[in-house]
């Protein structure tokens, strides 16, 4: 048995000592480190290519790693050996396969700067992918909106009737609120995109490595300087999850929106998003929707556990740290999941015209509409609150007006303002196509908010494909420089 190689699967990395015994299972993180695999080869062969690069380790034995990297990777991850984690797994691997030269790519630096880095390189493709499918949730919420401008629908507060808008302006709050959770995706992004590596342990190294090289080569846009909190943050993390708990309370509102329409049979979920009954064969059930909606139930739960996982940790490492990530995994899986799936069930949804515009009257949703109307014609506006809440008693018409303005006001109505202009007022499309304030429900207000949120889509959507680009760029780098030493 050569220097550095192990007998009977054992790890080469410890050797003996702490190599075996009953924790040895509690310790592990391979269950779930598969997601770190591709990271952690990069972040390998960057670090090799700095240390060739600086003389610290010769072009020989650096060739030689990279060389057992490209056969790991190969192999695949259920082909590594036993180990703590993937990364211990890893440099077991090519320890085995070049010997004891293959100990040369752990130097200048620990696990703890390893970890950190390969978390960061996989986070971000995460976030990445997180705005990718948020973007493409609002451009469906486009699409329903354009399509429906002037389909009228009741809009409610504290779920009674309150004042008639359209499925256009509905569908474009959403994208509104989606749009701010992709902000907050961006924001966690560049955030994220640090470099820990060459933090080493926590206190640094003796080596004369280059960070902002290996940095470079990773794709990263900056490096985190002090090493202490290089290697204990997970604030990134928790930046990220809060933003995915966030999107999960956007698309639980928009969940629970749906499920309310489908009851009242305002909208018809197309059979992909919906299911029947076990047993009563007429059912047809939102059962997508509300999946989605208690997605905002486990993103809390996740990220209130990664919290709690790092409330009170001293600096720098702790072992603690190992529980975190999961959470964090957990909470994008769910979040970019629930936001397919949610943007799925809006774009192929159908809004019954008809039926939406006949509910769109009830419950007197036009009352704010006369008594703004009774305003512009000189009234105090609680004045004509109380002329139209009377007539809400009365029956909710021209008459019932016409009566409460002669009580409250002295006069009929028809002293301050036509009746062609009150039956207007009551009508729920007119009321509609009076809202003409800007972000409002009137059909041409909707169309440059819309026109808002499409340019807002086309630049975050070209925003995401530049940093995806500046990561294939570097990737496509980092590929020649190890190509130099094959």
């Amino acid at each position: 048995m050569s220097d550095g190689e192990a007998e009977g699967g054992e790890t080469v990395v410890r050797r003996e000592r702490f190599a075996g015994g009953p924790a040895r299972s509690f310790l592990s993180s391979m269950a779930f480190d598969d997601r770190l695999f591709a990271a952690d080869l990069a972040v390998d062969r960057a670090h090799v290519v700095m240390l060739a690069e600086q003389g610290i380790v010769d072009a020989g034995d650096a060739g030689a790693i990279l060389d057992a990297l490209d056969e790991i990777e190969d192999a695949g991850f259920d082909a590594l050996p036993d180990g703590e984690d993937v990364h211990e797994a890893i440099e077991t691997a090519v320890i085995e396969r070049v010997g004891a030269a293959g100990g040369r790519m752990h130097t200048a630096r620990s696990r703890n700067d390893e970890v950190a880095t390969c978390l960061r390189y996989e986070y971000r493709e995460t976030l990445l992918g997180a705005i990718e499918t948020t973007v493409a949730a609002r451009e469906a919420l486009c699409e329903v909106a354009e399509a429906e401008r002037e389909t009228v629908m009741p809009g409610y507060t504290h779920l009674q009737p309150a004042q008639p808008t359209t499925v256009a302006h509905w569908a474009l709050s959403y994208e509104a609120a989606l749009a701010r959770d992709t902000e907050r995706l961006f924001d966690a992004y560049a955030r994220t995109n640090r470099s820990p590596l060459g933090a080493a342990a926590f206190a640094g190294t003796p080596f004369d490595v280059d960070r902002e090289r290996v940095a470079e080569l990773l794709g990263f846009d900056a490096v985190l300087d002090n090493s202490m909190d290089a290697v204990s943050s997970r604030d990134f993390l928790v930046e990220g999850s809060a933003a995915f708990a966030g999107l999960a309370t956007t698309l639980s509102g928009l969940a629970e929106d749906l499920v309310v329409f489908a009851n009242k049979g305002l909208v018809e979920l197309d059979d992909d998003y919906a299911s029947t009954s076990s047993i009563m064969p007429q059912k047809k059930n939102p059962d997508t929707l509300e999946l989605v909606r208690s997605t905002a139930g486990d993103a809390y739960g996740g990220l209130t556990g990664l919290l709690t996982t790092l409330k009170g940790l001293p600096r720098a490492y702790n072992r603690d740290l190992q529980n975190a990530s999961p959470h964090a995994w957990r909470v994008a899986d769910d979040a970019i999941e629930a936001t397919d799936v949610a943007a799925g069930a809006v774009a192929t949804a159908e809004w019954p015209a008809s039926d939406l515009e006949d509910a769109a009257g009830e419950g007197f949703s036009t009352a704010t509409g006369v008594a703004d109307l009774l305003a512009m014609c000189g009234l105090p506006f609680r004045t004509a609150h109380e002329i139209v809440a009377e007539a809400a008693e009365r029956g909710a018409d021209y008459d019932a007006l016409d009566a409460a303005c002669e009580d409250v006001y002295g006069e009929g109505i028809e002293a301050l303002v036509e009746r062609e202009a009150v039956e207007a007022a009551l009508d729920p499309a007119e009321s509609v196509a009076s809202r003409d304030s800007a972000g409002g429900p009137a059909p041409e207000a909707v169309a440059e908010t819309l026109a808002a949120a499409l340019d807002g889509c086309a630049t975050d959507t070209d925003r995401t494909g530049a940093l995806a680009a500046d990561l294939e760029a570097a990737r496509d780098a980092l590929a020649a420089e190890v190509t130099d030493y094959a």
